[in-house]
C-alpha cells in the first residue's frame, strides 16, 4: 500500500508545485504578485503563464476523481498490482501533462492527460477485475 499512498501525496503536493510557474507570471507581471486580487490578475495572463494556470487549475480537478477510484480500488480490495501500476500511471500522466502544457505541445498533452483519466477509472471498476 505504499504507492497508493505516496503518489495520492504526489498528487496533492502537485497542486502546489504547479501553483509556482503561475505565481512567477504574475510576479512578472506590472506591480508584481497581486495577492488581494490573484484571480482577477490571474485572469490577465498570456501565454506561458496563463497555460502554467490551466495545469494548475486541472491538477486541482483531476484529484479527486483519483481519488475516488484509488478509494474504490482499496476499500473493494482490487489486485495490488494494478492498483499500484493505475496509480503510478496517473502520476506519470499528470507530470507529462504538465510539462507538455507548459511547453504548449497540446496533442502530447492531450494524451497524457487520458493516461491518466483512464487510469483514475481503471481504478473504479479494478474490483471487478479480480
Amino acid at each position: 500500500m505504499t504507492i497508493p499512498v505516496l503518489t495520492v501525496l504526489f498528487a496533492i503536493l502537485s497542486i502546489v508545485i504547479t501553483k509556482m510557474p503561475v505565481a512567477y507570471a504574475m510576479n512578472q507581471q506590472k506591480g508584481g504578485y497581486n495577492n488581494r486580487y490573484p484571480r482577477d490578475q490571474q485572469a490577465q495572463l498570456t501565454g506561458f503563464g496563463k497555460r502554467a494556470l490551466s495545469a494548475h487549475m486541472n491538477s486541482l480537478e483531476a484529484l479527486p476523481v483519483f481519488i475516488a477510484g484509488l478509494f474504490c480500488a482499496l476499500f473493494f480490495q482490487a489486485d495490488e498490482t494494478l492498483v499500484n501500476a493505475c496509480c503510478l500511471l496517473f502520476i506519470a500522466g499528470r507530470v507529462l501533462y504538465t510539462v507538455f502544457y507548459w511547453m504548449d505541445v497540446h496533442a502530447m498533452r492531450s494524451l497524457s492527460w487520458g493516461v491518466g483519466f483512464v487510469s483514475s477509472c481503471v481504478l473504479v471498476v479494478a474490483p471487478l477485475l479480480k
